[in-house]
C-alpha cells in the first residue's frame, strides 16, 4: 500500500499575506465607472421569454395576478 500524506499547510502567515496584498494594491488598475444611459422601451426589440419561464414567473405570488 502506498502512503498518502496530508497536504501541507501554507507556511505564510496571515500578516505576510496581508503585507503582500498591500504591496500589490497600487499596481491594480480599477477602471473608471461610466454611467450608461437608459434605453428607451421603443428601442427594445426581439425580447422573447420561453413559455416555461413565463409560466414560472406567472406562478409566483410576487409577479402573478
Amino acid at each position: 500500500m502506498s502512503k498518502h500524506t496530508a497536504p501541507r499547510e501554507s507556511e505564510m502567515s496571515l500578516a505576510e499575506l496581508r503585507g503582500d496584498c498591500a504591496r500589490m494594491a497600487p499596481h491594480w488598475v480599477v477602471p473608471a465607472k461610466t454611467a450608461t444611459p437608459p434605453v428607451a422601451p421603443s428601442l427594445i426589440h426581439g425580447v422573447s421569454v420561453p413559455p416555461a419561464s413565463a409560466r414560472l414567473i406567472d406562478a409566483t405570488a410576487e409577479y402573478g395576478d
